[in-house]
């Protein structure tokens, strides 16, 4: 018999921000090590692109366009065990230069062929393979 393990969903809004070097802009929140998208929990009953716009101004103080929505994707959370991840993925554009706020320790641009870099999982498994096939031109 397998032993059944609960696992418990967190649901986040996440944005892939990329500059014009075709680089991504990851975050690193305060007491932890993975470097991710910018991003967060939705608030009760927030919509999607509600909750990226207010976490993206919250985290890097920028408003931002929202250019199109990525996908819904499951994977691990970067930092909390026994979490599930439900990530609504969006490409955005910012109007301001990103600076640091919130809860965000560091903030970095990586190039998509960075290996030195501790990714959190949704980074490493959507969200670079996804910049990697959509190449902005």
């Amino acid at each position: 018999m397998f032993e059944e393990v609960s696992l418990k969903t967190i649901t986040v809004a996440a944005a892939i921000i990329l500059n014009d070097q075709n680089q991504l802009l990851l975050v690193r929140k305060q007491n932890t090590q993975a470097f991710m998208q910018v991003g967060g929990k939705l608030e009760e009953n927030e919509a999607p692109e509600l909750a990226i716009q207010r976490e993206i101004l919250e985290e890097i103080g920028c408003e931002c366009e929202i250019k199109h929505f990525v996908g819904q994707f499951e994977t691990a959370a970067a930092n909390e065990p026994d979490h599930v991840l439900v990530s609504y993925v969006y490409s955005v554009q910012l109007k301001q230069k990103p600076q640091i706020a919130a809860e965000i320790a560091e903030m970095k641009w990586i190039d998509l062929t960075d290996q030195a870099t501790h990714l959190a999982p949704l980074t490493s498994e959507v969200v670079i393979p996804w910049c990697q096939q959509n190449r902005l031109s």
